[in-house]
């Protein structure tokens, strides 16, 4: 899968594994996942740049998605108004 794949090109995503090899993600990880889900899915990064831009804006990087997860909320929120009016 494509999260298994990021896992293992990105080093800021390190999921423990329980006994049965599931995957157990921290806020953490799915805080990274969800930038580096932008940065090449929505954005067009390659992996190269992804990983280049994460080392050198690591705190940009986290403050603009969380910036982006208040608009979306915003958005869905603004579009069930809409529905109801």
């Amino acid at each position: 899968s494509q999260i298994r794949f990021y896992e293992k090109e990105f080093d800021i995503l390190q999921p423990k594994k329980n006994k049965k090899g599931n995957r157990l993600f921290t806020p953490e990880d799915i805080e990274n996942l969800k930038i580096i889900f932008n940065l090449v899915d929505e954005k067009g990064f390659t992996l190269k740049g992804a990983k280049e831009h994460l080392k050198n804006n690591k705190g940009d990087v986290k403050e603009n998605q969380r910036i982006i997860d208040s608009l979306e909320k915003l958005k869905g929120f603004l579009v069930n108004l809409a529905q109801e009016l």
